[in-house]
């Protein structure tokens, strides 16, 4: 049973927002990176059934710290992380590793409001049958 804090959470289902640093003068890379998702979009959505990725959004944000990356995903548990050996993935995954330093920071989950029709349609995609007992793998090649 979830507690208080994420009550709101349908079981099985997991929402990340996670900030990531990105490396110092690599800000172009970050950019060219984002195009190619971009660009290769169609080849990206591909993959997301098997990470069991319902949504995945990724922002910029700049301070006086640095530039960072946040990301954010709603998915199922049991999906896959990246698989490189699939072409996105792993091009994707190499991107990751010059663009970012490694590791992130983990927000805490306080409230998800979904109305009921998004959150049956999320839920039911994303938690099928007997995948609430798998343990999903990072899939933001982090």
């Amino acid at each position: 049973m979830p507690d208080d804090r994420t009550a709101s959470l349908p079981p099985g289902l997991k929402v990340e927002l996670t900030r990531h640093r990105i490396r110092p003068g690599r800000r172009a890379e970050f950019d060219a990176w984002m195009r190619m998702l971009e660009e290769r979009r169609e080849e990206c959505v591909a993959t997301l059934e098997a990470e069991r990725m319902a949504v995945e959004c990724v922002f910029h944000f700049e301070d006086a710290d640095g530039e960072w990356i946040f990301w954010l995903e709603i998915y199922g548990e049991g999906g896959r992380g990246p698989d490189t050996g699939v072409p996105i993935d792993r091009d994707h995954v190499a991107y990751s590793e010059r663009a970012k330093i490694p590791g992130h920071e983990s927000a805490e989950l306080r409230l998800l409001l979904l109305p009921d029709p998004v959150r049956e349609a999320i839920a039911s995609w994303a938690v099928p049958e007997g995948a609430a007992s798998a343990k999903r793998p990072d899939a933001s090649g982090r």
